[in-house]
């Protein structure tokens, strides 16, 4: 087995910490989000019941099919929005943010305030 990055390594010690206190409910879901090098994933999480109740990603191909992005901070914001949109779909208006370890800025912030302008509250 090989060893972990230690950039990986210091993001799962966050993510462990910051999930030791956010839990969604069906009340206020958690809305995780994953960022690869090349895309970024959303999900609004129930975790009493472990349902997805909605999520986006930039691999989707009505996403990759709508638009091509100038960068991926711009792909981000457009995910939250999509993702707050299937939300509100589902009658979610308040939401945790769970960022996953990652540091709220770049792309992580993009997708966040892409969900606010969209009306999720957090």
């Amino acid at each position: 087995m090989g060893k972990l990055d230690p950039k990986v390594k210091s993001r799962i010690k966050r993510k462990k910490r910051i999930r030791k206190k956010i839990m969604g409910d069906s009340q206020r879901p958690r809305l995780s989000v994953f960022r690869s090098a090349r895309h970024i994933y959303a999900q609004v999480i129930d975790d009493t019941s472990g349902r997805t109740l909605a999520a986006a990603s930039t691999l989707e191909p009505t996403v990759r099919g709508k638009k091509t992005f100038e960068n991926k901070t711009a792909a981000a914001a457009y995910i939250g929005k999509v993702v707050a949109e299937r939300a509100r779909e589902k009658g979610i208006a308040k939401v945790v943010f769970d960022r996953n370890g990652f540091l709220y800025h770049g792309r992580v912030k993009a997708l966040s305030q892409g969900a606010r302008e969209a009306g999720l509250e957090f």
